[in-house]
Parts: structure tokens; sequence; C-alpha cells
């Protein structure tokens, strides 16, 4: 007799953060923190910013997986958000993508520091990620995301995957940034293109909204140096792009602008 076997889908990991940010005696405090699923977050310090390590428990995303993440940074207070390590994007089953969402409000005053390390991309995955931020007149921030296409210490190449990433910053709802990226089944092929990559496999797209972005933008250009560039979209909000080899040089050049833009607040976590 030939017993039949019920297969249950493998389990899915799915993650919820809200933060949010006050102003007490003239220091940023927490004013909600709610967490559930695989996201948490852990707070270092206790300086004049809320300092956040958003650390994923299921130790990466896989097709099937959904993450959400919102934040509110109050008026005049100061929100710096970093991750515990480099997110991984790991294979997915034929059919699944895994999700990322990321919303923020910063408020009039309001500083926020979006700088995530790393997300490593393997071969065979599939990934939607989408970060959107809306700004108030006078907000100010810091955004970063670098993305590896494959450790290239490892031999690894992204051959078959699926990666679609979405950037949209607004100030006041008005458009200020967008940024998007498709890439679909041999990836590697793609950023061998002259026009794509050159042959890079790491990359990183910045964006600085403040009121010096117009004077600090000829040291950031000399930062990045042959490997990516800077450009004004309006004298207060530098956008930059960067190209690298590998994920060693990415953050050789990457570090002293990130230095620069956060006044030496970098997180500890980017230098470990």
């Amino acid at each position: 007799m030939i017993k039949h076997i019920t297969l249950t889908p493998p389990p899915r990991a799915q993650g919820h953060a809200i933060l949010s940010s006050k102003v007490v005696e003239g220091r940023s405090v927490l004013a909600d923190l709610r967490q559930a699923g695989a996201f948490k977050l852990v707070f270092p310090r206790n300086g004049k910013t809320v300092e956040a390590i958003l650390v994923n428990t299921a130790g990466g995303i896989t097709g099937g997986d959904c993450f959400f993440l919102e934040i509110d940074v109050a008026a005049n207070s100061c929100i710096s958000l970093t991750t515990q390590a480099a997110e991984r994007a790991y294979r997915a089953q034929h059919g699944e993508v895994g999700h990322i969402r990321t919303t923020a409000k910063v408020g009039d005053g309001g500083n926020l520091h979006w700088l995530p390390q790393e997300l490593i991309l393997y071969d065979r995955c599939a990934l939607d990620r989408r970060l959107r931020i809306d700004l108030a007149a006078n907000a100010q921030l810091l955004m970063v995301e670098p993305v590896i296409f494959g450790r290239t210490a490892m031999g690894e190449a992204i051959t078959n995957a699926q990666f679609h990433d979405r950037i949209e910053v607004t100030r006041m709802g008005q458009p200020l940034y967008f940024d998007a990226m498709r890439l679909e089944g041999n990836i590697a092929a793609s950023l061998a293109q002259s026009a794509t990559a050159n042959g890079g496999v790491a990359m990183a797209s910045g964006l600085y909204v403040a009121p010096d972005a117009e004077a600090v933008i000829d040291d950031v250009r000399r930062h990045l140096g042959d490997f990516g560039g800077a450009s004004l979209l309006q004298p207060d909000v530098l956008a930059l792009r960067l190209v690298a080899a590998d994920s060693h040089v990415l953050r050789t050049h990457l570090l002293p602008v990130l230095d620069q833009l956060s006044k030496s607040t970098l997180p500890v976590s980017w230098r470990l």
C-alpha cells in the first residue's frame, strides 16, 4: 500500500517594527517602539540621538518572507538607524519573492540617518525592496543603500536571480529623489556591461539633504575618486553613486564620505 504524504510549505519569516522619537529636555528619546516576529531593534547608546540597530533574527531573507519597518522622526529630534550586520538575500523557491518595505516620516527640524549595512545578494534569490521617506520643509536626511552582487572572495556570481529595488524621497509630499533598479536573470552579465557597472559587483546609492550640501560636495567627490560621482539636485540636496569591484573597495571609499556627512557619528557597527 502506498501512503500519501502531505508536504507542508516551509515556514516563512515575517517581521514588523515601528519606531518613533520625541524631544525631552533637549534630547531625542523614544516615543514609541513596537516589534514583532523576526525584526528586533536594540539601542546601544543613550545620548542626544536615538541610535537604533535593526536585527533580523531570521538570519536573512528568502522567497515568501515579508518585513515591514515604520519610522517617525518627530520635529527637532534625530534617529540614526543601522543594521547589526550585512543583510543577506538567499536562494528562493520558484515563484516566491521576498519583500522588504520601509517607510519613514521626518518632521520639521528633524534628522534621519538611514544607514543600513550592505545587502548581499546570492544566486537564485528573489527580492522586492522599497524605501519611502517623506521630509518636512526643514527636515534633514542622510541615506545610503549599499548592495553586493555576490561575494567575489567566495567566487560567487549572480547568474540567475531577481532584484527589484525602489527608493522614493519626497519633501512635503513633492518628489525630491526617485531611484529604481530592476535586474532579472543573469545579473552578472548585466553588470559586466560598460553602460551598467563595467564589471563592478558592489554599488551604493546615497542622498544627503542638509543646508551644507553644496559646501561639502567637493570633499565628497574627492573621497569617491574614480569609483563614483556626486551631484546637487538642489542647493541642499546631494545625490551620490558609487560602483566598485568588490565590497572592500566600496567600503574604502564610502566610509570617509559617511563619516563626513554624519559629522563623525557613524554607527560603530559600520567599523567592525
